[in-house]
């Protein structure tokens, strides 16, 4: 009996190996050490800003006055040191992809940390400040969550005890947004390759598995203002500090699942979830994570540009290729979509994309 249950419990731990050891997503989100980049200090969220630093975002004004449901966000929740604000040349992609295939739509970039814009940045931010629809803007988080449903949970300091605060402050901010002002959240690693103006009330589907939130869109009619609702008190209720993904990707999960009364994504009609669109992995996620490679290499370059056609965008798993390099006369899928798509930040940013 005792051979058994040692030979029992041999396997199990086997089998917990070889699944962390292929899921990378599983792995972020029990490990605290991959992402090695996300510091636990966010004392600059509330520290004024320098006479250089970005104009602070006041939604009252008029350059600054989101539109109607007709609104792109992006979020930047990093910390940056006396060297002033980064900005990456395929972050600034992004950006550049969300205006230039939506010219109609303001296209906010929130940062929340003080100083000035770096040496090493500034062209990003000069091309992407060509774009009229384009806003670059500070934000306080404490003044932020002011007069909305999670400013007495914010303030009791949920965020300093996560393992990962900065990542979780940008889970936090993506649901407020949709909940403050409507329009549609976009991750700093996705690639806009169409228009997006019609989207309204969706999510996109990473796999058959769950639904993702890299690109989210709730807009300001019964069935936006519902979702909205269901994810603030999603995250409020359900939170987790120690959990990588739970407050992002596991908030827009948790809450379509009860809107569509399923947890199978395949069940996840626009009749069953009341009029809430959930798209097919192809729509927004069209390459795996798992095979994230196939946007850097040109071996399969056909194959992948061919599942490239119907999507709107492209995400590309930052926190797996973000030190793959791409030359800017490269041939690969990755390259090809940001020359198209973001063609200022991709012919400005030297000789590495």
């Amino acid at each position: 009996m005792k051979k058994q249950l040692i030979l029992c419990f041999l396997c199990a731990v086997i089998l917990f190996l070889i699944m962390i050891s292929i899921d990378n997503d599983f792995i972020q989100r029990i490990s605290p050490s991959t992402n090695s980049d996300d510091s636990s200090d966010v004392s600059c969220y509330e520290v004024p800003n320098t006479s250089d630093g970005l104009p602070d975002f006041d939604p009252e004004s008029k350059s600054d006055k989101p539109i109607r449901d007709r609104n792109i966000f992006f979020h930047e929740t990093s910390c940056f040191d006396d060297g002033g604000l980064i900005l990456k040349a395929r972050q600034a992609c992004a950006v550049e992809s969300a205006a230039k295939m939506n010219p109609n739509m303001n296209v906010y970039l929130f940062f929340v940390s003080p100083s000035g814009i770096s040496n090493q940045s500034r062209e990003m931010f000069n091309q992407l400040q060509t774009y009229p629809n384009i806003r670059i803007r500070r934000i306080y988080p404490e003044e932020y969550v002011r007069k909305t449903p999670l400013e007495l949970w914010y303030k009791s300091g949920v965020l300093r005890r996560s393992l990962w605060p900065r990542s979780h402050m940008s889970d936090i901010l993506r649901y407020l947004t949709l909940w403050k002002y409507g329009g549609i959240y976009l991750d700093l690693d996705v690639v806009v390759v169409t228009s997006l103006e019609r989207l309204a009330n969706f999510a996109g589907a990473e796999d058959w598995d769950a639904v993702a939130a890299g690109v989210i869109g709730f807009d300001t009619s019964t069935l936006g203002r519902r979702v909205a609702d269901a994810c603030i008190r999603d995250l409020k209720t359900n939170y987790r500090g120690d959990i990588w993904g739970n407050n992002g990707p596991g908030v827009i999960t948790r809450t379509v699942q009860k809107i569509c009364s399923t947890k199978n994504v395949r069940d996840m009609t626009t009749t069953r979830c009341h009029g809430f669109k959930v798209f097919p992995p192809s729509a927004f996620y069209p390459v795996h994570y798992k095979k994230w490679e196939m946007y850097f290499e040109t071996k399969d370059k056909n194959t992948t540009m061919k599942m490239l056609e119907k999507a709107m965008t492209i995400h590309v798993w930052n926190k797996l290729s973000r030190s793959r390099q791409i030359r800017v006369n490269s041939d690969v899928p990755y390259a090809v979509v940001a020359r198209e798509h973001c063609p200022k930040v991709f012919n400005n940013c030297g000789e590495t994309f």
